[in-house]
Parts: C-alpha cells; sequence; structure tokens
C-alpha cells in the first residue's frame, strides 16, 4: 500500500473471477463480535414513529418514517405497504453510497410489504455524528470495531426488519433482503446473525476481501480507506470485522449474487469472493459491468435489479 498501481478500472476475465481466492484470514472472535452486536441492536423493540405520508401508487401506501438508529440517533426510512392484495412477502432493501432519498418503487411488487432505511448519517434530515460523504463516512469511528460506521450500518438493517414485521406482521416467515453495492456489503455482514430472513439478492457487493480491495486505486470508497491505511496501518485488522467475504461464510440462506467483470468503484476479484464464500444455496449472475455512468451501466443495472427480483419471487422449490 506504499505506491499506486498502475490501472484504475481492471477487466478480469471470466475464468480467472469463477476461480476462488485464497480466502481472507478471519479474527478469532468474529462470530462472538458480531453475535454480540446483533444481541445489543437486533434484539427487542424498536421506537419509531410517522414522520409523513407520501403520494401513494396502484398498488402500496407509502410513508416516511423515523427509529432510532442503533446508533442511538433518529433514522429515517421508507416503507411500502400492500393497499389491495394480501401482504405475502417483506423486503429490507439497502442502498449504495450515493444515500437515498425515497424507495425505489420499482422493487416492490403488489403483495410485498418494504421498507427502505437509509444508512446513518446518510439522511439529509437526520442530523448524527457520522458525515454523509461516502469517502467521509467509510472512515468514521474505524479506529476500533466497536465505534466503525458499517457495524451501525449493518445493525439498522436488524432494526428496520423489526419495525417492518410490527408494521405488517404477515411478512414475518418470508422476510428477504436486497442491497447493491455499499448495501450489498452491508447486508452480507448483517444476515448471518438475523434468522428472521429467508433469502437474499446482493448486487455487485463491496467489502469483500480488504485485502484485494485495498490492493489497486478504484473511485469508490475503497480508495478513501486505502489511502488512510498508508498512514494509518495499525488501523488495517478493524477491517476484517467488516469483511463481506468472511461473513458471508457464515451465510447459509439462499443468496443471489450479481457480480461484475468490469468495475472501478468495487474490485471484481472482491464481488466475486463474496459469492465464492456463501455457504447456502447460491446463484450467480455475471454483470458486464457495473458502477458505470451513462448508458450502457444504466442498462447492466436494470437488467441485475430484475434479476434479483425474480429470484426473490422464485418458489422455494426452485431454489436448489
Amino acid at each position: 500500500m506504499t505506491q499506486d498501481p498502475p490501472e484504475e478500472m481492471t477487466e478480469y476475465s471470466l475464468g480467472t473471477l469463477l476461480t476462488p481466492l485464497a480466502p481472507p484470514d478471519e479474527p478469532d472472535d468474529f462470530d462472538d463480535f458480531w453475535r454480540t452486536t446483533f444481541q445489543e441492536f437486533g434484539t427487542g423493540a424498536v421506537d419509531w414513529r410517522l414522520a409523513e405520508d407520501l403520494a401513494p401508487t396502484d398498488t402500496h401506501r407509502v410513508s416516511e418514517i423515523r427509529f432510532r438508529s442503533s446508533a442511538d440517533e433518529p433514522a429515517a426510512a421508507y416503507v411500502l405497504l400492500p393497499r389491495a392484495a394480501a401482504t405475502r412477502r417483506g423486503l429490507v432493501v439497502g442502498h449504495g453510497y450515493g444515500g437515498r432519498t425515497g424507495p425505489d418503487l420499482d422493487r416492490v411488487p403488489a403483495d410485498t410489504a418494504a421498507i427502505f432505511p437509509v444508512a446513518p448519517g446518510t439522511h439529509v434530515d437526520t442530523k448524527s455524528r457520522f458525515p454523509a460523504l461516502p469517502d467521509e463516512h467509510v472512515l468514521a469511528g474505524i479506529a476500533h470495531r466497536d465505534t466503525y460506521s458499517h457495524r451501525f450500518s449493518a445493525a439498522d438493517i436488524w432494526r428496520a426488519a423489526t419495525v417492518l414485521l410490527e408494521m405488517a406482521p404477515a411478512a414475518t416467515g418470508a422476510l428477504d433482503f436486497s442491497g447493491g453495492s455499499f448495501g450489498g456489503g452491508i447486508g452480507a455482514l448483517a444476515l448471518p446473525w438475523d434468522a428472521r430472513f429467508r433469502r437474499a439478492a446482493l448486487d455487485v457487493p463491496s467489502f469483500g476481501n480488504h485485502g484485494v480491495r485495498l490492493s489497486r486505486r478504484c473511485t469508490g470508497s475503497g480508495e478513501a480507506v486505502r489511502r488512510y491505511l498508508r498512514h494509518h496501518p495499525d488501523t488495517r485488522p478493524v477491517l476484517d470485522y467488516f469483511d463481506a467475504a468472511i461473513a458471508a461464510r457464515r451465510l447459509r440462506l439462499p443468496v443471489h449474487v450479481s457480480a461484475a467483470v468490469l468495475d472501478p468503484a468495487v474490485d471484481p476479484r472482491g464481488q466475486f469472493a463474496v459469492y465464492h464464500a456463501l455457504a447456502g444455496p447460491r446463484r450467480l449472475s455475471v454483470r458486464a459491468n457495473g458502477h458505470l455512468p451513462g448508458p450502457i451501466g444504466e442498462l447492466s443495472d436494470r437488467l441485475a435489479l430484475q434479476e434479483g427480483i425474480d429470484f426473490l419471487a422464485l418458489p422455494d422449490e426452485r431454489l436448489i
């Protein structure tokens, strides 16, 4: 980490990416850390209140709520509840480091209740000790595993699930997760410890295999971490507690991963590392690219989104 490699955006061959890398070393107390975190933040009731009713859709009532974050701060989320159809499924949706200003209405089928939590610090109307800018948020609290921003971002996935199941109890037993980039990596960290989730769709997931992630320049938040560690190498062990590829070894529910062969923001080798590490039923979709602006990148995003939606809608007998 003392010299910049010559390339920022490397396109890997699919054959290379389908060959698993050596798995990252993990802390001896990885499980204990996350189980303790879940006990602290993922169990019990969560205080929440309605902030505003938003314009409904043809299929859903839409609202913005406030709930108490795991960081002991006000947090925001958007909730969709079916208007006419019976609620058969629930969905928690993570977001990328671009933030969130509203729900993604096209993600939610008519029979699904959904919650779109906003990660701590990234909502414009809630005060937080965490900064909103990705390059700052990714470093917030990084000196210690207990204070790192990603710990609270993962814990708020659990808290959002608690709120959704209180608002839509019929979704109990059929609760899914969907998230991309930052949200995909955070989902991989959060899901192994919460038995309420039945399946997940992770799109271009970040934070997979930090050893790989830190080995080359990128256009994403990983670059801020890479540069920070040059001057604070003693912080490096903290990241091992927030490695999505390590967490994925504990993830036994069915998971769909969309991973790119070319991505300037999230190293494709890290994305595939999350897929290779999964311990349960898994499906892979290969994207030509990820995190690319323009029509080609937008088309890739739409295709990956639909593949994730289709996976979450599959009957159980078609998952194997």
